[in-house]
């Protein structure tokens, strides 16, 4: 009878972990956004997610960790540690609107003369976006920033890896910057 109880007492416990751990997913637009994510070796943790929107269509979720959360957008931008934006598609998109709009918020936050002295790492990252073709609602584009440059990913599947430790706070500028992709998704990363 003892052990009938303890094996319940034990079961009942695993089931609130499990459950416990379910919640610990939020939930932005219908899309599971996870707490932590492991890059490199290394656990970032959630610093904030929100929706991209485009003139009221959702376009995609995006969700970005730091080893280092903060509400600080230029320590998240040009501090120490990784960085990871996961974006989840809410939408059909073609590689060239992406890229497209990736340039378009370089543009907006970088000078001409840090665009110029980018230019060969923009081409790369243009080519590794082009490398995706179409995208499809559920599909990810994961962005890993480190000390040493960037990393591409869709769907998990490597796209490309830019060597330039310059680019990483480039790119992030896009949603950080002072002129981001859009207001309310940048607060949203930045956790407020």
């Amino acid at each position: 009878m003892r052990n009938a109880r303890r094996m319940m007492q034990t079961v009942l416990f695993a089931a609130s972990l499990a459950i416990a751990n379910a919640a610990m997913a939020l939930d932005v637009a219908g899309v599971k956004v996870e707490e932590r994510v492991q890059v490199a070796g290394k656990e970032l943790a959630l610093n904030g997610a929100g929706l991209r929107t485009r003139l009221f269509f959702k376009v995609y979720v995006a969700a970005l960790y730091a080893e280092k959360p903060s509400k600080d957008a230029t320590v998240l931008i040009a501090g120490p540690g990784s960085r990871r934006i996961v974006m989840t598609m809410l939408r059909e998109l073609d590689a060239e609107t992406l890229q497209g709009a990736l340039e378009e918020g370089l543009r907006n936050n970088l000078t001409e003369a840090e665009r110029a002295a980018l230019k060969p790492s923009i081409e790369a990252l243009g080519t590794a976006m082009r490398s995706i073709g179409k995208v499809v609602p559920g599909d990810t584009v994961t962005l890993d920033f480190s000390g040493e440059g960037l990393s591409i990913a869709y769907n998990g599947s490597p796209r490309g890896k830019i060597a330039d430790e310059r680019i990483g706070p480039a790119v992030l500028k896009v949603w950080l910057g002072e002129k981001p992709a859009e207001e309310a998704l940048k607060q949203a990363l930045l956790g407020r």
